[in-house]
């Protein structure tokens, strides 16, 4: 038995426990991309409007509040894909339970 013979039998792997993948529930991963999306946008809104200074014209809208705006309104999208998806995962686990 050469070197190259005791590599080959113990870097084989051992037979055990079979692995299965399932896939996740059907809106499980709209619910988490609105709900992080519902949560960041408004601070990264505020982040934004803040980076770009307080503005020249003191009778025009504000950039801090111009960002922070557009933040909320992306956040209340994302807030809106997130009841999407927790629609879908009642459908799919009603569905479950009356099957």
């Amino acid at each position: 038995m050469n070197a190259s013979e005791t590599n080959e039998t113990t870097t084989s792997p051992q037979p055990g426990r079979r692995v299965v993948l399932e896939p996740t529930v059907p809106g499980f991963w709209l619910t988490v991309l609105g709900a992080v999306l519902a949560v960041l946008a408004p601070l990264f809104g505020f982040l934004v409007g803040t980076a770009m200074g307080p503005g020249d014209d003191p009778d025009a809208l504000s950039p801090i509040q111009l960002g922070l705006f557009i933040g909320v309104v992306v956040g209340g999208c994302g807030a809106a894909i997130a009841l999407l998806g927790v629609w879908r995962l009642f459908r799919s686990w009603r569905e479950a339970q009356g099957s």
